[in-house]
């Protein structure tokens, strides 16, 4: 079974789904007002480009066998602007529906950057994930704010995104926290 959010991922964006920002993915209306949709919205417009680990592409590894899988979302990703994916295995790029170009970086995080940096008309650019991809640019020092959707949700083991790195020596501060049933946003900025 192919579960592009992890076995019962999806309950972390309860708090996302019924966002107007979420249903104009499918053409539909949605929640425009409250703290969940204020995030959702800040959270996923008005960048210049985005940077997904593979997994977040999707789930071939290794070589690619071809060039069929163009990633989880269908013809119309939800990025809407050039989009670097990282990976150990170059491919050509693919364009998709609604602006959203996938190009594929085998030489490293500061590569993904500069691409993203060169495309991204002066507009901010987006670490989209997953776990491992934000850790090597938080690492790095390259992330300037975070945004954190905390759901009420017990769920299994997963990848621990802040094992071995101290925010604070890295400068970062709680620049705002909001709470709603679904999720505790919080926003780290440096």
């Amino acid at each position: 079974m192919i579960a592009p959010l992890g076995k019962r991922g999806p309950e972390l964006f309860e708090w996302f789904f019924p966002t107007r920002t979420f249903q104009a993915m499918f053409g539909k209306e949605g929640e425009s007002e409250g703290v969940d949709a204020k995030y959702a919205s800040s959270g996923n417009t008005g960048f210049g480009a985005f940077i997904l680990g593979r997994n977040m592409f999707g789930p071939v590894r290794g070589e690619w066998p071809d060039e069929n899988w163009k990633g989880w979302w269908g013809d119309n990703p939800p990025y809407h602007a050039p989009t670097f994916i990282l990976t150990h295995y170059p491919r050509a790029p693919v364009v998709m529906e609604g602006g959203t170009t996938f190009h594929f970086v085998s030489d490293g995080i500061e590569a993904a950057l500069m691409q993203a940096k060169a495309v991204a008309g002066g507009r901010d650019i987006k670490i989209g994930g997953g776990v491992s991809t934000v850790r090597q640019y938080l690492q790095a020092g390259l992330v300037d704010e975070l945004h954190f959707a905390i759901s009420p949700v017990v769920l299994g083991r997963g990848e621990a995104m802040f094992a071995g790195i101290d925010l604070p020596s890295l400068g970062f501060r709680i620049a705002a926290q909001e709470a709603t049933e679904k999720a505790t946003h919080i926003v780290l900025k440096k």
